[in-house]
Parts: C-alpha cells; sequence; structure tokens
C-alpha cells in the first residue's frame, strides 16, 4: 500500500524508497545528517554554533550551507521535509518553567516550535541523553510531547543503544514526529534483536571502563568502552580506559574514538585548524552515532509494520518508559530492547587500529585509591591488574628521570 506525503508542492510514497530533504539543526559534526545521508536523504541546510564543529562541517560537508544560530533562522527552506536536531536537554526544563515550549526564548527546543509554526515541516527526529525522560520528573517530556500533539504530529520515541552496531555502550533516545499519514512507530519501533553482550573475562577480552570514577561508578564494559563523554569545553579531554587483555591499561586513540562513532578516522580533524587538538573528543563525545541514524534513516525510507501488541500503560509515577508513542488518540508505553539491530563487530582488541596511550601513573594511582575507598564491586583480579599496570608506569617514569639526570 502507498502511502502519500505531502510538502508543499511535492508528492512523494513512503515505504517505496523516500528519501527526504533534511535541515539539521544543533548538527554537531554531522552524526545524524550523515547517517540519513547514508539511507539517501540529503541535507539542505545546517545549523551550528561551535565553531570546532562548523569548521568540520565546512570540510566534510562543504556543499551544505551552515547557518551560525537557530535563533536567527526566520524559516526554512521549502524544500526540507525533515528536522533533525540534539538539543540540550536542560532545555526541556527550562521550557516547562517559562511561557511555554513556544515561547521565544524558552530555550533552545522551544526554536523548534517556532520554525515549526512557521511552516508544519512534516518529519522530526529529535536526538537527547535518555536522562530527558527523567527530568524534572517526567514534565519536561511532558512539555515536549504536548507541543508536539498541540501541533498535529503524532510520535514515537525510543531508547536505543549503539553497542547495537559497534563496540561502545551509549544510550540515546530517538523521537520521530510526524504529520503523516505514516505511523512513526513503524520507523523506530519495529526492528528489535537479542543482543550478544561478551562476558566479564579478563583474561579473553578488553574492557572498558572511567578511570575518572571508582567511587560510586565505574562505566564497566566487557570487550566494549563505556559512553564517550564531551570532555571539557576548554579542551580537557575525559576519553574512558581500556584494561587490554595483556594487563596493560590504555586510552584510546582520537582516531579510534571516532570509528567507535561511525566516522571515518580524522573526521574531526579539520577542527584543529580553528582550536585545540584536545577539544575533538568533545567534538566526538558529543556527537550522534552514525550506524544508529544510518538505521533509522533506511526505516524512515521503509517504514516496518509496528505490533500493536507491544503497547502498555504509562507508568503514573511521572517518570517515562524507554519507549512509548502517540498515536493520534492515546500514549502508550511500549515493551521493546535498546537494540534494534545486532551486527556482528571484531573484538574490540581487534577493532582498534591504533596504539592507546597508556594510562598515567598519576591516573592509574588516584583511581586506584578511589577504588579503595569505593563499596562497589570489582571483577576478581581487576584492581591487581592496575596494581601491577602501576608498578610498570612507575618503574617507567623511573627509568625516564634517570636517563634524564644522567
Amino acid at each position: 500500500m502507498r502511502t502519500m506525503l505531502v510538502c508543499g508542492r511535492c508528492a512523494r510514497f513512503v515505504g517505496l524508497g523516500l528519501k527526504v530533504k533534511v535541515a539539521g539543526l544543533f548538527a554537531g559534526i554531522g552524526g545524524l545528517e550523515r547517517g540519513l545521508a547514508s539511507a539517501g536523504h540529503e541535507p539542505s541546510l545546517l545549523c551550528e554554533i561551535w565553531e570546532p564543529a562548523r569548521a568540520v562541517l565546512a570540510a566534510r560537508m562543504p556543499g551544505v550551507p551552515c547557518e551560525r544560530d537557530v535563533r536567527d533562522l526566520k524559516s526554512l527552506p521549502k524544500e526540507v521535509e525533515l528536522i533533525t536536531g540534539g538539543f540540550p536537554c536542560q532545555d526541556l526544563s527550562q521550557a516547562g518553567r517559562t511561557l511555554g515550549i513556544g515561547g521565544a526564548r524558552s530555550g533552545l527546543v522551544g526554536e523548534i516550535f517556532r520554525l515549526l509554526d512557521r511552516r508544519r515541516v512534516p518529519w522530526v527526529v529529535l536526538e537527547n541523553v535518555s536522562f530527558m525522560l527523567q527530568l524534572d520528573k517526567g514534565s519536561g517530556m511532558r512539555t515536549l510531547v504536548e507541543a508536539f500533539e498541540e501541533r498535529g504530529y503524532r510520535w514515537a520515541y525510543r531508547v536505543v543503544n549503539s553497542l547495537s552496531f559497534l563496540p561502545q555502550r551509549r544510550e540515546r533516545v530517538l523521537f520521530v514526529a510526524t504529520t503523516t499519514d505514516v505511523d512513526p512507530a513503524s520507523v523506530v519501533l519495529t526492528d528489535e534483536a537479542v543482543p550478544s553482550v561478551r562476558p566479564t573475562n579478563l583474561d579473553a577480552y578488553a574492557h572498558g571502563f572511567y578511570w575518572t570514577e571508582g567511587l560510586r561508578g565505574l562505566g564497566w564494559a566487557p570487550d566494549s568502552i563505556p559512553t564517550l563523554k564531551n570532555g571539557s569545553t576548554v579542551g580537557i579531554a575525559s576519553p574512558p580506559a581500556i584494561l587490554l587483555p595483556s594487563g596493560d591499561v590504555i586510552t584510546p586513540d582520537i582516531r579510534d574514538a571516532e570509528r567507535l562513532q561511525g566516522f571515518p578516522e580524522n573526521w574531526t580533524r579539520p577542527a584543529e585548524q580553528v582550536t585545540r587538538a584536545s577539544l575533538r573528543w568533545s567534538l566526538v563525545g558529543n556527537a550522534v552515532t552514525v550506524s544508529v541514524a544510518a538505521w533509522l534513516g533506511k526505516r524512515l525510507a521503509r517504514p516496518g509494520k509496528y505490533d500493536a501488541g507491544r503497547d502498555g500503560a504509562l507508568p503514573e509515577n511521572g517518570r517515562w518508559p524507554t519507549a512509548a508513542r502517540y498515536d493520534g488518540n492515546g500514549r502508550h508505553a511500549v515493551r521493546i530492547n535498546s537494540y534494534p539491530k545486532w551486527e556482528a563487530r571484531p573484538v574490540l582488541t581487534q577493532f582498534l587500529r591504533h596504539d592507546g596511550k597508556p594510562l598515567s601513573a598519576r591516573a592509574t594511582r588516584g583511581f586506584l585509591s578511589r577504588t579503595e575507598r569505593a563499596k562497589l564491586r570489582f571483577a576478581d583480579g581487576f584492581q591487581d591488574r592496575l596494581r601491577e599496570h602501576l608498578l610498570r608506569m612507575d618503574a617507567l617514569e623511573h627509568a625516564k628521570f634517570a636517563v634524564a639526570a644522567e
């Protein structure tokens, strides 16, 4: 059955290879847009205010106009049929405490609705951290969905884990809204796979963790890394650590970090023309995983068939479930996991192409000190391997000092 989508003067058929024109707001380094483009959806406009990210977009998507500030956008090009954006989740809280999410200064998310009020673009895709589901006890998310419903949109969202595609454990909310006859649940809530997560085995696999933690959390990730973070806006990188089966502890090379987000290596190198190289970690940590966006783009082009048997009741405690939808008549929680696919991938030690940087003696010592005060449980032998790494790093530093003193 053909479902018609009408946008301005043009009509297209969804389900038969739909390819739409995209306006990428809050584009960052173009993760959403690159992933969607791999499925045939063409970026028509980008908008990004941070200069290092703009340098990347200019180099990697040179033919696409890039506006600086979304607040200065009067309207979107007529050919745009899909708005994408990954706005700060705090904007939901701000919007909920002001005159309304459509207000002119109700946070950056309000700018999306300002543009939609100028022209009701038929598709919207938003990406954000999963914390948005519990922010302000759910009131921010409620404000968001009410704003879409008031404008005649149906919506569906889901927490998706990048581990479905790559060895990075990273959960993000994908929110899809539309005014077309296509059910947004058929885009984001039809694919589900059984993950094949490796067990903890220090002798067989590499294990990612955050060396900056150790008291209340660890971010433990067998044969993968924990979520890449954005680091510091002044350029202090915050890469995870990786305990290798050899017992060495490293932090990954930035080129492998880019690949762990689905980008080609050196995707962010153009940023070094305008800022310090360490800020590339912030660019990568803030990005949308390209592989996730590519999966979504394929489903936008060819929607699946949603099984209404997955529907359930929304919780009454104000917190939103990990997946839900609005069908035009009511809201439903959805029973589905965070793995739309499970793509084959090499073990992490084989995925990494570049030598990592050994975790310094100072960083290792500080991390170990925290773990020894913590009440957390650690894998058997984990702390012992960290102590052995510390001994090697201390010996290396003493040897370097001795050579320098000669």
